[in-house]
């Protein structure tokens, strides 16, 4: 199952992070700062020879011990396969009950950080891990997800790759003209909003009200991608509480960019000639992208 078990040398670093940045829980509170040392633990659809688990069982004891309320990914083997690199690590944790991890996105890390390949897998399939466990898993690197042409067999780690907390990020523009007060006020609004969903790019409404026969709409632009996103043209329309279509419009935005993971507030003024209705209920409001 594991023939370069034999060869009994790891190959792969280790890396930590906190297990409420992973599984969305804080952990319970300690007093102390003592190490925990995870016990081997394999899935139970594995059949593993009594030779493989006694040199897994000696690859996790030689670990360094974890910290209260953390989980860790160590490498222990990287084999390059016809359709991409396959990484064999132990994910570990420290919680006293047993944990089960969803879909995480994870990179293949050069010992200096350098960005080897990047997947998101899903870690359900690991199963519940129990308490204070180390579990060996493997992770395939399709060809389509790596990033260096050359692939090192050793000086290695594979890491969590964990989310910035979600941010205001304002137009310099709009960063000279807004009061202090105001830009906390977006921050707090931000923050309570959280994070959109994964690769997802959506709007929420400010304030909306007619200006000299036009309809002027602020909005919070939200980046829920790992990717920078520039916007050219919105072709937008706008619902009052009544549900009718207050105006409907394209803008041409010059590449406004709305960088990786933050919120940008953004002003759209729909003229006069595409405003369809003269007394709009704007007690509520939504802004709409236009299909097709």
């Amino acid at each position: 199952m594991f023939p370069f078990l034999k060869k009994k040398k790891k190959s792969g670093g280790d890396t930590t992070v906190e297990a409420q940045d992973i599984i969305n829980e804080a952990g319970e509170a300690s007093g102390e700062e003592e190490e925990v040392h995870t016990e081997l633990s394999l899935h139970p659809s594995w059949n593993v020879p009594t030779e493989e688990q006694y040199v897994l069982r000696f690859f996790n004891n030689e670990l360094p011990p974890l910290k209260p309320n953390q989980v860790s990914l160590s490498g222990i083997s990287l084999t390059k396969e016809i359709d991409g690199v396959m990484v064999t690590a132990f994910v570990r944790h420290s919680l006293p009950h047993s944990i089960q991890i969803g879909r995480v996105p994870l990179l293949l890390l050069r010992e200096d950080g350098t960005i080897l390949a990047r997947k998101e897998f899903d870690l359900r399939e690991l199963g519940e891990l129990p308490p204070k466990t180390s579990r060996p898993w493997r992770f395939l690197f399709g060809r389509e997800t790596l990033r260096a042409e050359e692939i090192p067999a050793e000086g290695w780690k594979l890491a969590f790759e964990l989310k910035p907390k979600h941010r205001l990020d304002l137009d310099p523009t709009w960063e000279e003209v807004l009061p202090e007060a105001e830009k906390e006020a977006l921050r707090r609004i931000v923050d309570e909003l959280g994070a959109p969903k994964e690769n997802e790019v959506n709007f929420f409404g400010l304030q909306a009200a007619m200006n000299d026969g036009g309809l002027r709409v602020t909005v919070l632009v939200r980046n829920g991608s790992h990717k920078t996103v520039c916007l050219e043209q919105l072709p937008l329309e706008v619902e009052d509480a009544a549900g009718d279509v207050v105006a409907r419009g394209s803008f041409k935005l010059d590449r406004l960019e709305i960088k990786a993971n933050t919120t940008k507030p953004w002003t759209f003024i729909f003229p006069p000639a595409v405003v369809q209705k003269d007394d709009p209920d704007l007690s509520s409001w939504k802004l709409n992208v236009i299909r097709g």
